[in-house]
Order: structure tokens, then sequence, then C-alpha cells
């Protein structure tokens, strides 16, 4: 199965999929955004795009790896990847369900919730994230469909829940204590800082 968690930036997208990881057995994190950095890291800057979404082999590369994976891979396959555009979509997410089972969920939150998400990892109300904002959220409330979560009241653990639910997978006991959840998502938070 694919499980793939679209949604604004700050929508907890990366630490719901870790957490998922960490608790379903055989399950895979596979981040798009990698592919985005290396063709953006291996580029004259003059052809640079602002979203790196928009390079078509982008998301050529990305459909051909998570077709791959899918085909060869036992376990489940998380992919934390927002995702606006409809034509993306039916590339991407679309393409996908024709061949897999693909889980597509929504993390939705307010504003303010998603403003002070961004801010706990040092991004303000005018970076790039913030300013995608209101079109991630017109998207999901018009463009692209999917099994919407509501997150702004929920903590990270009842996302995951919730995904594991509805996705009909069991989670395995979670014995960590506080002290090292919050180490373990401060480790996600740093790995993932200013992505």
């Amino acid at each position: 199965m694919i499980i793939w968690l679209n949604g604004a930036f700050g929508s907890g997208k990366t630490h719901t999929a870790y957490e998922l990881q960490r608790r379903l057995p055989n399950a895979f994190v596979y981040d798009p955004e990698h592919t985005g950095r290396f063709i953006r890291e291996n580029l004259p800057l003059s052809m640079n795009e602002d979203d790196f979404q928009e390079y078509s082999m982008w998301r050529t590369f990305n459909f051909a790896m998570l077709d791959y994976l899918a085909e060869g891979y036992e376990g489940d396959i998380i992919v934390p990847m927002t995702i606006t555009n409809p034509r993306y979509y039916d590339e991407l997410i679309g393409a996908l369900s024709k061949k897999y089972d693909v889980k597509h969920f929504i993390l939705y939150a307010d504003k303010e919730t998603l403003l002070k998400r961004l801010a706990s990892r040092m991004e303000g109300k005018h970076s790039w994230a913030a300013l995608q904002m209101d079109r991630c959220i017109q998207a999901f409330d018009k463009d692209i469909t999917g099994c919407m979560i509501h997150t702004s009241g929920m903590s990270l653990y009842q996302v995951v829940e919730e995904v594991a639910l509805l996705s009909g997978k069991t989670l395995e006991k979670d014995n960590r204590g506080r002290i090292h959840k919050f180490f373990d998502r401060m480790v996600i938070r740093l790995k993932h800082i200013n992505r």
C-alpha cells in the first residue's frame, strides 16, 4: 500500500510519516523532496524553478521510483508530499492509484495552526512555505480530493492513529516515554528544517 500524506506546509506530513514508519512493520518513507533538491542543485541557476514540482522530470522520476518500490517492496510506502496542482496530482497519485492501493490523506489545519507550526521550525509568516498557505488551502477546498483529516486540535499521535485506522492498518504498540518521543520528534525536525 502507498500512504500519501498531502497537506499545506506545516500540516504535519513529515512527522506523521516517520511516526507511522516507526509503528508499522516494514514501512518505508519515500521523500520526493530529495529528487527536487537533486535537480535544483544540478542545474544552472538560470534554469531553476521556484517550485521544483514544475520540472516535468521531477514528476516523471518520482512516479517511476514509486512504481518501482510498489512493485518490488512488500511493506507499506509512506509519501509525505504536498501536491496542489490537479495535473500533477493526476500524474502521480492518480496514475499510481490505477496500479496500486493508494490511500491519499489531506492533513488539513487552519491558518493559525499552520503559522504556529511553521514558526516552531523557524519559518516566519513571510517564508516560502507560509506564502504558499492560501494556495494550498484553496486547492484542498476545491481541486484536490482525498480523505481529509482536520489536524488543528489533534496531537501527532492522534493523527498517526487516524491515518492507520483509515488505512486499515494495525499499529505496533508505542512503548516510548514522553522524553523519548520528544527526542525522536526533535531529530526529525532537525533533519527536515528549512525544507
